[in-house]
């Protein structure tokens, strides 16, 4: 699978206390290396004004150039619009995450095929005219919103991360649909079964998750029964995958007590998806996951599964916990 990553994107909050911390995208790269998934590589790029306005209201893009480059670089501070650390490198840096998003894209476009934007500052909370949640710009529907503008043909962004994608639900419609599941309560305090529904020609679908966690098997059998009902209904010309790692047992952010293995099951069931619906375009883009070494591994074993080509396991419906199971009845009826 071709993999969107360079040393760029170690440069924001380098040298910061925190766990949005550059050894995330380093640990990955360095654990694809080992495996021998790092040869397919490309530089991220820088994403243009054209691309980020699609998502970000102009104000916004230049209050966040503003407020970063003012600052020294021995400086860091919080974007004024939300819970995100900044430093002098982070506008650049956050332009080079949806560079990256950008540049997988186009390959995956052009060849029908996969890639991976193993990108930081991750995306899924930064909404039109704020960023927050460690997200500057929204880097999955930026590329989502390019694809869409460029082929005329829809895209859904599945969000597997522990946190909701709040940025993401608000940028529904207009061909681009998004599927969460996630855990509740917890930040941002969105995602309710109860804004699912059709938003123009664009389609949400919550599954909150009790934050008490749920099983390796239930997870995994909500996505299966998730992506392939939207992905019958839709046929999207893209899948975009809002890869966040931060549902892992032991995630000092999240944890939802699923094994990192489902992350492998993760990868087939997107093959799947993409194979059956989208031409071979899947787009998948890093978001949350906090402790390196499991991410690190959680990625490594999404591209194993879905360059493995084979089904994903049969997912035990059973195990899909009563909650979601009552969502999912309800967009199968």
């Amino acid at each position: 699978m071709l993999v969107a990553y360079d040393d760029t994107l170690t440069r924001h909050l380098a040298g910061v206390p925190h766990v949005e911390r550059p050894e995330r995208v380093r640990a990955c790269a360095i654990e694809l290396q080992r495996r021998g998934m790092l040869g397919d590589r490309i530089d991220v790029g820088v994403a243009s004004a054209a691309a980020i306005r699609r998502v970000h209201d102009a104000d916004y893009v230049e209050r966040a150039q503003r407020e970063c480059e003012r600052l020294d670089a021995a400086r860091s501070s919080m974007l004024s619009t939300g819970d995100t650390d900044i430093d002098a490198s982070s506008y650049d840096g956050a332009l080079r995450a949806a560079g990256g998003a950008l540049v997988a894209l186009d390959h995956v476009v052009a060849g029908r095929r996969a890639a991976f934007a193993l990108v930081r500052p991750p995306g899924h909370h930064a909404e039109p005219a704020r960023g927050m949640g460690f997200c500057l710009f929204n880097n999955a529907a930026v590329a989502a919103r390019a694809f869409i503008a460029e082929t005329g043909e829809p895209a859904l962004i599945a969000d597997i991360d522990y946190h909701h994608g709040n940025g993401t639900q608000a940028l529904v419609g207009d061909g681009l649909s998004y599927v969460s599941t996630h855990a509740m309560p917890a930040y941002p305090g969105t995602g309710a079964a109860g804004d699912n529904g059709a938003y123009g020609s664009g389609t949400l679908l919550n599954l909150p998750i009790d934050a008490r966690g749920i099983s390796t098997e239930g997870f995994v059998a909500v996505w299966a029964a998730a992506l392939r009902t939207l992905a019958a209904r839709l046929r999207p010309g893209l899948l975009v995958i809002s890869a966040g790692y931060d549902f892992a047992a032991g995630d000092p952010v999240g944890d939802l007590g699923v094994a990192p293995a489902a992350a492998r099951e993760i990868g087939r069931l997107a093959r799947e998806i993409a194979d059956d619906c989208c031409r071979g375009r899947a787009l998948f883009v890093l978001e949350g996951g906090y402790d390196p070494a499991t991410l690190a591994y959680c990625v490594a074993e999404t591209i194993a599964g879905y360059e493995e080509g084979v089904a994903a396991e049969a997912a035990d419906a059973a195990a899909i916990p009563a909650a979601q199971r009552a969502v999912l009845a309800g967009v199968a009826a």
